[in-house]
């Protein structure tokens, strides 16, 4: 009889070979690959844009794809990559036989498998953002002793045309939350991608549409959102990445639009990456302490509060991300915490923490005999500035940066206390509250200036390179974009033109 973990995984690999994706070995992929018929290969990778590139092969016999999955292939690292030089563009790609999974658009029978890049002495990339978000992860683990497993809320838009859609029983505008058929019009678009992604190794949580729901006079947008359960850095990472090209690819098939942008236009809901976190030590989650928020949680999220504005480099990365990040949106400006509190910008859910929350099931069900179990592992906390913008790869390593940053930081505790809310800092009743709290940067000029005052933090340990740190900054600053919001104030037809240009970002 199989593992009930693997009876029941969605992973076409993982059936078929009887064992987790992390124990994959070659011999595996070669046996998968012999006894179903697949035809072709594909090795995937990320891009400097933050998008899947693809490099197809056709299999012609054993020899050849055991040489594909041995040493893997060259690629032109600058066509990929603008800092890349082409005198000196060579790089490798090989393959993670963990992320292997049969691609569900081709009608040939094809294997795509993601890559890690390796430069002309078969060392991982030192530039490639894969390379530091690992160093970052190896870093938290070797100082502190905890593993960050986190994931993502990948929120999105699907843009169609409006006489292509049957209006009828038409969502409240921006109250389409967890709305459903017949005033949601494209949940089954949402359960195709979440099926994909789950047979391609996704652990998603759950699918669910959003608040935002609006049309005008040609086109009908629906918000939506796949959430993730938490993983390692790297899995996490993996994933989105491939969720993002999913959905992109199911969208094409249902001739309509998605877009990952933070913002399709002003006064409606924009799109978040809320990425929620939790400390692992020996396996085991320490997020809660004697039914309340441990030390080590709240130490964890002081260093991530204190290089936040730093973090919204990698993690907000166009104008229109700051067009998102304004008030009364359900979206964070103030450098703060707190519990539930969708005002703050580090947020810790509803979560399970008494041992009263394992008795609700038996309240909900009178015949429930088992034994009680804890379920605060399931407890986290959110980080809701970062978009689907993000280099994915470096904002999970500077998230490890700054949680590692919170446990050398000697009056951490005593700075949770302080940077603590309990009331919605948007009211104007809170506004001596609100006026004690930093500011979020408000452009990616403002970004920018912080992430070079908070340089050293991310260079500490040779997790990022200065190089890489000024390369971002350059980048972020020749945006200009600074006070951009003011600028733009009441100028619709401009705002348009700048959504519309950032509409396929990420």
């Amino acid at each position: 009889m199989k593992p009930s973990n693997v009876e029941l995984n969605p992973n076409k690999l993982v059936q078929y070979l009887n064992k987790p994706a992390s124990e994959f070995t070659k011999e595996d992929i070669m046996k998968f690959i012999k006894e179903n018929g697949i035809k072709m290969l594909t090795f995937r990778y990320v891009g400097g844009d933050g998008r899947l590139k693809s490099l197809a092969f056709v299999i012609r016999d054993e020899e050849h794809l055991d040489n594909l999955l041995s040493a893997g292939e060259r690629v032109d690292g600058s066509s990929i990559f603008t800092y890349i030089e082409a005198s000196s563009s060579d790089l490798y790609v090989l393959p993670k036989y963990r992320t292997a999974f049969v691609n569900p658009f081709e009608e040939i029978p094809t294997l795509d498998i993601l890559c890690s890049y390796f430069d002309k002495d078969g060392t991982p990339l030192k530039s490639a953002s894969e390379t530091v978000m690992k160093k970052a992860a190896q870093t938290l683990a070797q100082k502190t002793g905890y593993e960050l497993q986190l994931m993502g809320e990948l929120e999105y838009y699907i843009i169609a045309k409006k006489d292509e859609v049957n209006m009828s029983f038409p969502a409240v505008d921006q109250r389409g939350y967890h709305e459903c058929n017949p005033f949601t019009k494209f949940d089954q678009l949402r359960k195709e991608a979440m099926m994909h992604i789950s047979e391609a190794g996704g652990k998603i949580k759950y699918g669910h549409s959003e608040v935002g729901n609006f049309s005008d006079d040609k086109y009908y947008y629906e918000q939506n959102e796949i959430e993730f359960e938490t993983d390692t850095l790297e899995n996490s990472a993996d994933k989105l990445l491939i969720a993002k090209w999913m959905l992109r690819m199911l969208a094409d098939q249902y001739g309509v639009d998605v877009s990952f942008a933070p913002k399709i236009t002003v006064g409606k809901a924009g799109s978040g990456l809320h990425i929620h976190m939790k400390l692992l030590k020996d396996g085991k989650s320490i997020m809660v302490e004697n039914g309340d928020v441990s030390d080590v949680a709240k130490r964890a999220m002081v260093g991530l509060l204190d290089i936040s504005a730093g973090i919204t480099a990698f993690g907000n990365k166009i104008p229109t991300s700051y067009l998102r990040l304004v008030p009364h949106q359900e979206a964070p400006t103030n450098i703060c915490w707190g519990d539930r509190n969708r005002s703050a910008l580090i947020r810790v859910p509803l979560g399970w923490f008494s041992e009263e929350s394992s008795k609700m099931v038996t309240i909900a069900n009178q015949n429930y005999k088992e034994e009680l179990k804890s379920h605060s592992y399931k407890s986290t906390f959110e980080f809701r500035a970062s978009d689907s913008t993000a280099d994915l790869y470096l904002l999970f390593a500077a998230f490890a940066v700054g949680v590692r940053h919170g446990f050398e930081i000697n009056n951490a505790l005593e700075l949770a206390g302080k940077l603590y809310i309990d009331v919605n800092i948007f009211n104007d009743e809170h506004k001596d509250r609100l006026a004690q709290l930093e500011h979020l940067p408000a452009s990616c000029y403002e970004s920018a200036q912080a992430l070079k005052k908070q340089k050293n933090i991310f260079i500490q340990y040779d997790v990022f390179t200065e190089g890489m740190i000024n390369d971002i900054v350059k980048g972020l600053e020749a945006f200009d974009d600074y006070q951009l919001s003011e600028r733009l104030y009441g100028k619709n037809e401009e705002i348009k033109k700048l959504v519309d240009a950032y509409i396929h970002v990420g």
